[in-house]
């Protein structure tokens, strides 16, 4: 698991070694079991990621494998994070340490939860992640680099630069660069404009009085 700090404030780029779970219609189920969202908090939801698939595959599951622990970018297929709208599926991601996500496509509610964390969900079209994965396998290890100006992605594989076109679309794309993503971070940095805007609210000046 990677100690990475989370992500603040604009994402204009991830950088890091990917880690490859591949297969299609991926369900929230599957990325964090029910059993693990019984948490107060999503603090320890790291250890959960993948748990059942995990306990199937004896340690050789991606998640386990040695070459993969601390990689920020993680490459599906189609269909991922499917299912339930639980938030706790980017949240453990997040914790165990990724970034970012690269796929054919993901399911809607799956997107928008990775948005509200900053993470983006770039997509590629199959032929393109499929050779990516491939890439990822053939050069263990290796660093990608995923821009979202333009959204692109590129695998250093030592002696060749390998690169593949993404996309995002324009409103996420936006929000991520600008750190807009980030509403906690917005409310902070305006600050004072709000306090003018609610000393200037009928309804909040008479409760105060009252």
């Amino acid at each position: 698991m990677s100690a990475t700090p989370f992500p603040a404030g604009p994402i204009q780029r991830c950088q890091g070694r990917a880690v490859v779970v591949a297969g299609d219609d991926i369900d929230t189920d599957r990325i964090i079991p029910a059993r693990y969202l019984k948490c107060v908090t999503f603090d320890g939801l790291a250890e959960g990621v993948f748990a059942d698939d995990r306990s199937e595959r004896a340690g050789d599951h991606p998640f386990d494998r040695a070459e993969n622990q601390g990689a920020a970018i993680l490459v599906v297929n189609r269909n991922f994070g499917c299912g339930s709208s639980r938030e706790h599926a980017p949240q453990a991601l997040m914790r165990w340490g990724l970034r970012a996500v690269i796929g054919e496509s993901f399911a809607e509610i799956f997107f928008g939860n990775c948005l509200a964390l900053g993470i983006p969900c770039l997509s590629a079209d199959h032929d393109a992640v499929l050779a990516l994965q491939a890439a990822i396998g053939a050069h263990p290890g290796a660093v990608l680099q995923l821009d979202l100006e333009p959204p692109r992605v590129r695998l250093d594989a030592g002696s060749e630069v390998l690169e593949w076109p993404l996309t995002l679309a324009a409103g996420p794309r936006r929000m991520l660069v600008s750190g807009e993503w980030n509403g906690t971070a917005q409310l902070v940095a305006h600050d004072g404009e709000l306090r003018a805007t609610a000393s200037r609210l009928p309804y909040l000046n008479n409760f105060a009085a009252a």
